[in-house]
């Protein structure tokens, strides 16, 4: 059967080829024989997280400095500081910078796509993650920037060659962190269009050291695990040192009984 869009020209390149229409019942066989692909296709992007919670970790010795937000003004931090206490850090270099096409308005299309679907980094936070842009544009425009573009992630300025040693000098990429004690140590970096799946708590966790630190995960022994679903939350609801409401234990106790029932999609 041939649909409008085939009729169609588009854009000057002649008719779209769209799949035929079926009936529902052909419709959801489909979906049932893509569905195994997918399947596949999660159990391999899992075993991969898996995978690079066990890559080498790099100290980092060198000493560097940020200029980041104080009060009305700014401050220095190090790499150090940025972790705000906590145990990981992801850091995205984003262009927003002098001869970036954009400035001074704007920050490079792409790494303000990236900075557009940021979740909320309260949910990095409970996993004790934190996650920051950087660039070399002043504080003062950094701000002016985020309060244009409503904009909440933490964002500092690169002041030395951190943006060359870490291979996003030239090219925006994330860098992944790890602190024990006053020691850091670089376990991750993801760049190019590796970059385009950032954005979701999700997707930041799977490629920290420690992952979304959930039962099911492989993760080396000794590795922090909590039940899945258990310390979802309402971004406005964490609270340090809290336990997951009863009520919601008892929700997800059941759907998790179910979802894993024999014959359950």
């Amino acid at each position: 059967m041939m649909t409008t869009a085939n009729k169609a020209a588009t854009n000057g390149q002649g008719a779209m080829l769209t799949p035929p229409v079926v009936s529902p019942e052909e419709w959801e066989a489909a979906r049932q024989l893509l569905l195994v692909k997918e399947k596949a296709h999660t159990r391999a992007r899992d075993a991969l997280a898996a995978e690079r919670r066990r890559m080498p970790w790099m100290e980092v010795t060198k000493t560097y400095a940020f200029e980041v937000p104080q009060g009305k003004t700014s401050g220095k931090a190090s790499l150090l500081d940025l972790f705000q206490g906590r145990r990981q850090l992801i850091l995205y270099r984003a262009f927003f910078e002098p001869g970036v096409f954009g400035w001074p308005d704007h920050a490079c299309r792409g790494c303000s796509m990236v900075a557009d679907q940021v979740a909320h980094v309260s949910h990095l936070n409970a996993r004790d993650t934190t996650l920051v842009f950087a660039s070399r544009a002043p504080q003062a425009d950094i701000a002016r920037l985020k309060q244009r573009m409503g904009w909440n992630i933490p964002w500092v300025t690169i002041t030395d060659s951190f943006d060359a040693d870490f291979g996003v000098d030239e090219w925006h990429g994330t860098n992944v962190f790890f602190r024990d004690g006053t020691r850091v140590f670089r376990t991750y970096l993801i760049k190019s269009r590796g970059d385009e799946q950032m954005g979701g708590t999700w997707n930041y966790l799977d490629i920290t050291p420690l992952g979304r630190q959930e039962v099911w995960e492989d993760s080396p022994a000794g590795y922090p695990q909590t039940p899945t679903y258990k310390w979802w939350n309402w971004n406005d609801n964490y609270e340090e040192g809290s336990e997951p409401d009863k009520k919601w234990v008892e929700i997800t106790d059941v759907g998790e009984i179910a979802l894993r029932a024999p014959g359950a999609q």
